[in-house]
């Protein structure tokens, strides 16, 4: 039979690791009801992160939504301005 090894890496401050490493744990054991998982565990190490956290891309299409909204609504008083200005 084949199997494949899943893995997975976390990068969380360190004063939510521990709480972070539990909230795991029972989701593995909400996944182990419905799924055969084989050994495997939860390893905690000591990182130094460098730089600023990088945005995901949720956070960049909210940030190009407020953009376009922002810019919908100078169009909407360049629009109003111009009409205006017609009449």
């Amino acid at each position: 039979m084949l199997y494949k090894k899943i893995n997975i890496d976390l990068i969380v401050p360190a004063d939510e690791a521990e709480a972070v490493v539990e909230g795991l744990n029972a989701s593995l054991d909400l996944l182990e009801e419905k799924h055969t998982l084989f050994g495997g565990g939860i390893e905690v190490v000591d990182v130094e992160h460098r730089g600023t956290r990088k945005r995901s891309a949720l956070a960049h299409t909210l940030a190009a939504g407020e953009t376009v909204a922002s810019a919908v609504k100078t169009a909407r008083g360049h629009v109003r301005s111009a009409l205006r200005a017609v009449i």
